[in-house]
């Protein structure tokens, strides 16, 4: 099984350039005019174009915004090195929503972009959880 990841945006040139430059993602090929895919990560990346205000799900009465939200579901990104790496993230425009936190064998900070998305970046005493 394969995992991909999507990302709703409400425009891809700032999300391309973001994710760009604060991961070091690379900016794979555009599909149409509303889908980016980014590589460079253990997943294919793929932002998807949608406007704020329009129905995530059919079935409910959601609509997208992209102020802070919050879902128990985000993206962790493992870096080798936790400080340069919320440097980086810092300068591109990430809003850092957390202090370092050390638990288990790892440091993490937590962080939204600028679409209104929680990630953190987690740097790894060994390959994972001690």
């Amino acid at each position: 099984m394969r995992v991909i990841v999507n990302i709703d945006v409400p425009e891809l040139a700032p999300a391309i350039d973001f994710y760009s430059a604060a991961l070091g993602l690379q900016l794979s090929r555009l599909i149409a005019e509303d889908v980016a895919e980014l590589s460079g990560a253990s997943s294919v990346i793929y932002l998807l174009r949608n406007p704020a205000g329009s129905h995530p799900v059919r079935t409910l009465p959601l609509r997208r915004h992209y102020s802070r939200h919050w879902t128990p579901v985000h993206l962790d990104f493992v870096v080798d090195d936790l400080d340069e790496a919320a440097q980086r993230a810092l300068a591109a425009g990430a809003l850092q929503e957390s202090a370092c936190v050390e638990w288990n064998g790892s440091k993490c900070i937590s962080f939204a972009d600028p679409f209104g998305h929680g990630f953190c970046l987690i740097e790894f005493a060994g390959d994972t959880y001690a």
